[in-house]
């Protein structure tokens, strides 16, 4: 390997210009994150009266002071209750994220009850389906801490009902993949909640304000007329004393929480993230050298509408152990990227782009992955890229095989794969760099990203054209005015929906990150990958039943 020579002017005019975009994208969704803080702080006067904790107050209390926290999903649901991009809440009605309690990585989900009382939303489904993916497939031990209204059925869709089966049957899953499941039942669960408890290894109630019943008063008196009250029905003393549901009696949100990190500080030592052998860790920890060039470069290298060129090697010299970069075939298929580096002691392989992927590119990027595979390195995509080049001299070389072999390669790849979407994701080069199609680990991006089937100037100018030919068939000449309404039309929808802030509202990546943490998340992420690799479990046939 060797050290990267930056030529890039951090202090130079377009490094500043650049710098100001993007920092003012990160003012736009740090405050985004804000409101839904703040609306779910609005609750605390309520919350207060009952003796209670707000949700985010719960979290924090229960992860390890001053541990890393990696947020997931924060923007889910952002935009897509159709309601006035000023007045959309984002985050889907809850926290999610991965953190350490007593020392243990765990993934911690918390409902966000200070909003429409933790009702489940339509993207909060999507959202606790997500990370219970990344659980299983990183091995994590999986803590709920539930107070949820459950379904809005004001907002009732069947669909919603039907996919949400899949939340109850990845908690089973979950068990029985010897990953334990421990739930705080800090409030309401009803109907389908109540089985986050019913599928849980261990619950914990708080009395007085603990509920989980199949049918609620309301319901049970409309289907069956029968009267009883919440505590006979569901209360934390009748399911710890009587069902058995529940195994710990807390008297408030302080004592669960408490609890609750008494029972992770039992799990085995197989559990905990010294799974990773002690020396390979410090071997790691020695090599893993900071880069010679500042984090801060980054929020000035990607242009705000990726038409200005940019060196991708700018970017990893700048998240890469020490900056040293190996590249593979640097000379053949010149715009695709494939370098062998370390990012936090782990050896990876990183794939980029300085341009469209050209048929080298494309067969380069598949021999790298390849030889990645052989090694067991995983492979870090940093996508930056217009798509496959088209043309006819891209066609006649065999564009759509060779881009089909690349995507085999990211499809069948048995290494873990992660993407970071930094610049544009258009075309099928999202396919081949990795999208959320192909199922990375895990997959970010930075703010000023943009994802598109293509470029909004490029649809509303094919639409033009196919347009024009059709008026031209019929013996009509197209309206100027209309045309360029169409077409303003047209980009406008495009621009929207590229935008970073409305895919992540769609859970089209596991959130957005501050280039500056890039190398940070990365680390975090590739320790999370191989502390899960080096996790001893003990599978069963069927999750922990509850006795």
């Amino acid at each position: 390997m060797s050290v990267f020579s930056s030529h890039w002017n951090s202090q130079g005019e377009q490094a500043q210009a650049r710098r100001a975009a993007t920092l003012e994208r990160i003012a736009a969704w740090r405050a985004l994150e804000a409101r839904a803080a703040d609306a779910s702080a609005r609750a605390k006067p309520q919350f207060d009266k009952r003796g209670q904790l707000l949700p985010r107050e719960r979290v924090a209390l229960l992860l390890d002071p001053g541990a890393p926290w990696l947020p997931l999903c924060t923007l889910a649901g952002y935009l897509q209750d159709r309601r006035d991009p000023a007045k959309s809440v984002p985050g889907g009605g809850m926290l999610a994220g991965i953190g350490f309690i007593e020392g243990v990585r765990c993934m911690v989900v918390a409902s966000d009850s200070g909003i429409e009382a933790g009702a489940i939303q339509e993207r909060g489904l999507d959202k606790i389906l997500r990370v219970q993916e990344i659980a299983l497939q990183n091995r994590l031990p999986f803590i709920h801490l539930v107070e949820s209204a459950g379904a809005n059925l004001m907002r009732y869709r069947v669909e919603g009902f039907v996919h949400g089966g899949s939340l109850f049957r990845n908690l089973a899953r979950h068990s029985a993949a010897g990953l334990p499941v421990v739930t705080v039942q800090h409030g309401s669960g009803t109907a389908g909640g109540a089985y986050m408890p019913g599928l849980s290894d261990i619950v914990i109630m708080v009395r007085g304000r603990s509920r989980a019943f199949l049918a609620g008063p309301p319901l049970l008196k409309a289907a069956t007329g029968e009267i009883a009250t919440e505590e006979e029905l569901g209360g934390a003393e009748m399911h710890t004393g009587v069902s058995g549901l529940g195994e710990y009696l807390a008297e408030n949100d302080r004592q669960a929480l408490g609890m609750a990190r008494a029972v992770i500080r039992g799990f085995s030592e197989s559990n905990r993230p010294v799974a990773l052998d002690t020396s390979a860790r410090a071997a790691m920890n020695s090599e893993a050298l900071e880069p010679h060039f500042g984090a801060d470069d980054l929020l000035g290298l990607m242009p705000p509408h990726h038409r200005e060129p940019v060196d991708m090697r700018e970017v990893m010299a700048r998240i890469v152990d020490g900056s040293d970069l190996l590249e593979f075939k640097p000379l053949y298929g010149a715009p695709t990227l494939c370098v062998q580096a370390r990012i936090g002691g782990h050896r990876v392989g990183i794939i980029s782009n300085n341009g469209p992927i050209d048929v080298a590119g494309a067969n380069k990027a598949t021999h790298f992955i390849q030889w990645m595979c052989q090694l067991g390195h995983p492979i870090v995509y940093l996508q930056n890229t217009t798509g496959y080049m088209v043309g006819k001299d891209s066609e006649q070389g065999g564009m759509i095989k060779h881009g089909s072999k690349m995507i085999q390669a990211v499809t069948n790849a048995t290494v873990p794969q992660l993407t970071i979407q930094c610049g544009a994701s258009f075309g099928a080069g999202n396919y081949g760099m990795c999208g959320r199609g192909y199922a990375p680990r895990f997959l970010f991006s930075w703010p000023g990203a943009k994802t598109a089937v293509m470029g909004g100037e490029q649809a509303a100018r094919t639409m033009q054209i196919v347009t024009e030919a059709g008026l031209a068939r019929k013996g009509l000449t197209p309206d100027p005015a209309e045309s360029q309404a169409q077409y303003e039309q047209i980009v406008a929808m495009f621009e929207a929906q590229a935008d970073a802030f409305y895919t992540s509202g769609l859970l089209l990546d596991d959130g957005v990150i501050d280039p500056r943490d890039t190398r940070a998340v990365l680390r975090f992420c590739l320790d999370t990958i191989a502390e899960g690799a080096a996790r001893e479990v003990r599978p069963m046939q069927f999750g922990v039943a509850r006795m």
